[in-house]
């Protein structure tokens, strides 16, 4: 039997409209002024996905983060030089401190390499420059810091997705209303997102070992491939590249991950 183009079109709406209430419907902003009102959406809407009574209760606590929005539109150290770039990161000094504990912690990097093909040098890399080694891990609200940028118009829909994330991991008590991180919600040693929490992490990411084991799995999921070198060109640099979209940091991971894996000067060469 033939559908008319009238009847075509009307159940094409309500199949967007019921597609639309099982993904995120609620609507974005761009101040401050609806949030409160997002959030009551959202959160009917996320316990229809599955989210528990723990995470939906710890959305209802998060703020609309300023300072959040003010990093989201203001990542300038980007656009920086790479010779800049680990001047203002302090390339020198994660290469020093990165080869101490590459020593100290061999049995560790020796059984994650064997796991996952991934060297010492990168991972070293990456938390030295995520977070110094786990010095500074952030002090923003990290639930918040997601739920304004699953709000905010510019990135809602990714955001959204992670804070989905976020309220699972509150279920399973690996985030809660209080947990700290990065402007954008990053967590841990490594800075992971919510969503990549769930997917590589067997655990908080506030243990150093788990953060390093899950970062490893991340890489080896983007394509990591054991012996094969990650310098720009070579076959494991894509999946530093999907680590972090910035060139300029891409190279610097690269760089810093040869100069702790090799026995050369740290130099920013």
């Amino acid at each position: 039997m033939n559908m008319s183009r009238a009847t075509a079109s009307l159940l094409a709406v309500l199949s967007t409209a019921v597609l639309g209430g099982q993904a995120f419907a609620a609507s974005c902003g761009n101040t401050s002024a609806g949030f409160e009102d997002w959030k009551r959406e959202f959160a009917s809407e996320a316990r229809a996905r599955g989210a528990g009574q723990a995470g939906v209760a710890a959305l209802m606590t998060t703020n609309y983060a300023h300072p959040t929005i003010s990093a989201d539109r203001g990542q300038k150290s980007f656009k920086l030089s790479l010779e800049d770039f680990l001047a203002k990161r302090g390339g020198p000094v994660i290469v020093s401190r990165g080869r101490v504990l590459k020593r100290s912690n061999a049995a560790l990097f020796t059984s994650i390499e064997q796991r996952y093909g991934v060297p010492a040098g990168p991972l070293l890399a990456i938390w030295g420059m995520e977070t110094g080694f786990g010095r500074t891990r952030g002090n923003q609200n990290a639930l918040s810091a997601v739920a304004t940028l699953a709000y905010d118009c510019r990135r809602s829909e990714f955001f959204s997705d992670q804070l989905d994330a976020a309220l699972k991991l509150v279920d399973r008590g690996i985030l809660s209303a209080s947990s700290r991180g990065s402007m954008h919600g990053e967590v841990g040693h490594t800075q992971f997102l919510p969503k990549n929490v769930l997917l590589y992490a067997n655990g908080s990411l506030d243990d150093a070992d788990t953060a390093l084991t899950a970062t490893a799995n991340f890489l080896k999921a983007k394509g990591w491939r054991p012996h094969a070198g990650y310098q720009p060109g070579e076959p494991n640099f894509a999946a530093i590249q999907a680590w972090n979209a910035a060139s300029v940091y891409q190279r610097a991971i690269a760089m810093l991950g040869r100069q702790i894996d090799g026995n050369g000067v740290a130099t920013l060469d």
